[in-house]
């Protein structure tokens, strides 16, 4: 998990907040292609994607602060690999 700014809650936790995407620990770029360094983004190694669409979901103080990258959804639904899922049967010569 990869955000733009952060919240402490109210056991003193660093929570991602602001524009989220999804992040592979040890990468140094996000599943939609940003560079972490060059966009200002801060890793939080501690949040899964899941925790964090269940966060934006149930955010009830300014819910609108709180934002899933739309590309790192779609790649994260369809399971990480680059390739389409679905597969042509019998291509033409």
């Amino acid at each position: 998990m990869a955000a733009s700014s952060q919240r402490t809650d109210a056991d003193g936790v660093r929570e991602p907040w602001g524009d989220m995407h999804a992040w592979r620990v040890g990468g140094n770029q996000t599943l939609c292609g940003l560079a972490l360094s060059r966009s200002r983004l801060s890793g939080f190694a501690h949040v899964l994607w899941s925790d964090a669409m269940w966060m934006v979901e149930s955010a009830s103080e300014r819910p609108r602060e709180a934002r899933l990258c739309p590309r790192c959804r779609a790649i994260a639904r369809r399971g990480h690999s680059k390739r389409p899922n679905w597969r042509r049967h019998r291509p033409r010569p």
